[in-house]
């Protein structure tokens, strides 16, 4: 893992390097707005502002060069949102614009969001040659009563057309599947995971259904699997993709072997991100501070702010304090863990901040510790929430 090295001669506290860096880029419009979707997207309602959206990205990236300058980006993200509502021809505009600005790996993983109900070959073949290298498709479930549950604008047949197309141009790509559905069986869970297994990708995402504040389900709640049905769900579903040869690497992350989300790992260990595009966080690190920002996320008041200079609404720096759980909010989905030194690496802070937190989660069975290493249970993954809530209390 590749970082610069920074000058000696700082205060007490601080980076002595600094992280790789990703870049996200949010796309906030989707056909419509699925019932169980908290993110921030927006139905789609009088066409797509398409160029003024891809020419407010790339001056969104020109506001924020002096943060990054010089550094080499690692990947790239299209979310959303529905990124696939956009011609093959915006993508490539914005790609080249982003190769022109910053210094993009040669081997960078470049990945779009695509919806099953957006495929068409020529568009997708579009993507491949812009410099698209990974899709993220978001499937959900091949049962139709499912996906009509859902609010999926796709069905079944979609699902699967567009697992082929995929298959046509790429040779790396993800299935976003989940699981504890509204009346589901176990039975129905697995076989949406065999269905998906069978598709041959070369990740599969598997994702508990919550129910997130400000959804429609959180005010309308449907009628979902209990507890213990739900965790008897995810067992057979990660025996089944751990027969596959898939391998579990993080809480809802499943790859072939060299295959994992390299972006999304990124986010994992605690490195770098620029977001942009409405309502995009950031993560910046400097020698000495450490800063979060958050672009308006209104697509038109975005717009209208990027005009006026700058879509950045709020930005703050990462007291010290918070830096702890920050920090194992993400490795901690991990299932293999992470090297203590990497604590301090990313945090700039001794590990003596929480070795006491660890040693009272190694007593409890939700981490275990080798001199240099910690990782989570199978204790600890399950209840993550409680293992994440020691370095709350730590900071």
């Amino acid at each position: 893992m590749s970082t610069i090295a920074m000058p000696v001669g700082r205060s007490n506290w601080g980076l002595t390097a600094l992280p790789p860096l990703a870049l996200y880029i949010h796309f906030p419009w989707c056909v419509k707005k699925c019932p169980y979707c908290d993110f921030n997207s927006h139905a789609q309602k009088n066409g797509l502002p398409e160029a003024e959206y891809i020419e407010a990205l790339l001056r969104d990236l020109e506001t924020c060069l002096p943060l990054i300058w010089g550094r080499p980006v690692t990947s790239i993200f299209m979310g959303g949102g529905t990124p696939s509502l956009f011609s093959a021809e915006a993508i490539d505009t914005l790609l080249a614009g982003i190769r022109a600005r910053v210094k993009l790996l040669p081997d960078a993983e470049i990945t779009l969001e695509a919806n099953p109900g957006t495929f068409e070959s020529d568009k997708f073949a579009g993507y491949r040659a812009a410099g698209v290298n990974r899709l993220s498709i978001g499937i959900q479930s091949f049962n139709p009563q499912h996906l009509q549950a859902l609010g999926r604008i796709h069905n079944d047949d979609e699902a699967r057309r567009a697992v082929e197309i995929a298959h046509q141009h790429f040779d790396n790509f993800n299935l976003d599947i989940m699981y504890a559905l509204p009346q589901q069986t176990l039975e129905q869970a697995l076989s949406d995971i065999d269905a998906a297994i069978a598709c041959r990708p070369t990740h599969i995402s598997a994702y508990h259904l919550t129910l997130e504040p400000n959804t429609l389900f959180h005010r309308y709640p449907p009628p979902l699997p209990d507890d213990d049905l739900a965790a008897d769900m995810q067992d057979a579903i990660e025996a089944h993709l751990a027969a596959a040869g898939y391998e579990h690497y993080e809480t809802s992350a499943f790859g072939q072997s060299g295959r994992r989300a390299r972006h999304n790992l990124n986010y994992w260990t605690f490195g770098d991100y620029l977001g942009i595009g409405a309502g995009a966080h950031a993560k910046i690190s400097f020698p000495d501070k450490i800063i979060r920002q958050m672009r308006y996320k209104q697509p038109g008041e975005y717009l209208q702010q990027m005009a006026a200079g700058s879509a950045v609404q709020t930005e703050e720096a990462v007291t010290q304090a918070q830096l702890p759980f920050e920090f194992m909010l993400n490795l901690l989905r991990l299932t293999d863990g992470f090297d203590l030194a990497l604590f301090t690496e990313r945090t700039g802070l001794p590990v003596t901040r929480v070795v006491h937190e660890i040693e009272r989660a190694v007593a409890d069975g939700l981490l275990e510790r080798t001199l240099n290493h910690v990782r989570p249970t199978e204790r600890g993954r399950r209840f993550l929430n409680t293992l994440l809530e020691r370095f709350l209390a730590e900071s």
